[in-house]
């Protein structure tokens, strides 16, 4: 693959990362729970990269329990805090969630937990006067509402959120998987009750992620065990990963301002010669988005096609989340602001990494442009 444009769906892995994972996965092979010395030393590197991921986000060490990945933390979050909550309390999501997120709801409702969906505008954001009306009217006990969208890029307010959830009784939960490494995620600031991770998508391993816990937070863990992280998540750690999580966070606190002021620059420098190209219409485009992430559509041409005549091209894009259904049908995300199925059929997206350049960029462009000239070509043939 040439150009590598899917950085949402994950990042390769930085070489860096790997050199400090591999003593890990051959001499320090230890049992992190071992009190010999191989033992020792894993926990001295689970301790060493706790203490990273909880710089990167603002917290103590302590706030950090480690998962397998995102959608784990969002399960952990969802329905370990309703677990803590007790039967017959609400949920509150909004509408443009990840999947890991909207089906953690649903399955707490389909076992009797009323579920509230908040709707969001044409741009993909949550109107926070509408929330604090659902907030009130639904008595939710938990409520999460994503930092930003892993297909628009659209990022929510989620402070005053916080705020009023903490004044109804509510708990708020963030996933922060796509946010983190693309702009500044601090725990504190948010105000929020947990707050979801990812390593894979800030140039560190797959399989690995968190959730980070306000101090005295209630919450029932998915696996009983052995009390791995504090009991909230048991079953051997896997220190190799979690090591390669710390090291992508402490590269990715040093580096977070120059690498999204590059990112942003090849974002307005695509966009530029995306609006040239007629019919295009870029999804969250007035509202504040993440510096690397373009979601955009032609009118007349399938997103899927699209996406697979650039692939034969050498250009990897998505046509949203990796992570959705494979079903055919549009973005739930587009569905949610009222965009039109035919164009919501042809989403497209763009989403940048450090490691691209204006020069691929321009190669992109070029090929874009080819590409949506034979199609429509064709579209005209055929009608």
């Amino acid at each position: 693959m040439s150009v590598y444009l899917d950085h949402n769906a994950t990042t390769p892995i930085d070489d860096r990362v790997l050199a400090a994972m591999f003593p890990y996965l051959k001499g320090s092979y230890g049992n992190p729970s071992s009190r010999h010395r191989l033992g020792r030393e894993s926990q001295l590197a689970l301790q060493r990269a706790r203490e990273q991921v909880a710089t990167l986000v603002g917290v103590t060490p302590a706030q950090v329990v480690f998962t397998s990945g995102g959608t784990e933390a969002n399960n952990l979050a969802l329905k370990g805090m309703m677990a803590a909550a007790g039967a017959g309390a609400t949920v509150m999501v909004s509408a443009v969630e990840h999947p890991s997120v909207l089906q953690a709801a649903y399955a707490l409702h389909s076992v009797g937990h009323p579920l509230a969906v908040v709707d969001v505008d044409e741009n993909g954001v949550v109107d926070v006067a509408a929330f604090e009306q659902a907030l009130i009217e639904s008595r939710a006990s938990l409520v999460s509402v994503m930092l930003a969208n892993n297909e628009t890029g659209a990022v929510q307010d989620i402070a005053p959120m916080s705020k009023m959830a903490k004044r109804c009784g509510a708990a708020m939960h963030t996933d922060a998987v796509q946010a983190l490494g693309k702009i500044a995620v601090d725990f504190t600031s948010l105000g929020v009750a947990a707050m979801s991770l990812s390593a894979h998508k800030i140039y560190g391993p797959k399989g690995v992620g968190a959730l980070i816990v306000e101090k005295g937070l209630a919450l029932q863990p998915l696996l009983q065990g052995g009390g791995h992280e504090a009991g909230l998540r048991a079953g051997t750690e896997n220190v190799a990963a979690i090591v390669g999580f710390g090291a992508a966070a402490e590269l990715m606190l040093s580096g977070l301002e120059r690498q999204s002021g590059h990112l942003r620059s090849l974002r307005q420098h695509a966009e530029k010669a995306l609006l040239a190209i007629p019919e295009v219409t870029i999804f969250s485009q007035h509202v504040e988005r993440l510096p690397n992430t373009i979601f955009f559509a032609v009118k007349g041409i399938e997103g899927a096609t699209l996406l697979m005549n650039l692939d034969r091209d050498g250009i990897a894009v998505s046509s949203g989340s990796a992570c959705g259904t494979s079903d055919g049908e549009p973005s739930h995300v587009l569905r949610a602001m009222g965009v039109d199925i035919e164009l919501a059929h042809g989403a497209v997206r763009i989403s940048f990494g450090q490691g691209n350049t204006i020069e691929e960029i321009d190669q992109l462009m070029i090929s874009l442009q080819r590409e949506i000239e034979n199609l429509l070509k064709l579209n005209s043939a055929w009608a």
